[in-house]
């Protein structure tokens, strides 16, 4: 739904501005989200503890993975619900 949307808003005083695109492909918010996951499986590779690596792991994949699924929507609140959960399991991924 937001691709075929062009608007503008502003969260803590950040103006943004949501332009059109053919796929989530295309953004460069999901590239950056997608080369974050691999990163994160190369630092934890070697990691013993497994239960941490597993979380790290999951919260990585999940942050490109709710992008691209709240770009598919069909609705702009489902959409944004998605990239919520996003920036959610990217603050999970900084704790």
């Amino acid at each position: 739904m937001l691709s075929k949307l062009r608007f503008k808003f502003e969260v803590r005083s950040v103006q943004f501005e949501v332009m059109p695109y053919q796929s989530f492909e295309e953004l460069e918010v999901w590239k950056r989200a997608c080369r974050q996951s691999v990163n994160i499986y190369k630092l934890v590779k070697l990691s013993k503890d497994y239960g941490l690596k597993s979380q790290i792991e999951r919260s990585g994949v999940s942050v490109p993975s709710n992008i691209a699924e709240g770009c598919e929507r069909d609705s702009t609140g489902d959409s944004i619900r998605f990239l919520r959960i996003a920036k959610g399991s990217n603050a999970e991924l900084r704790t």
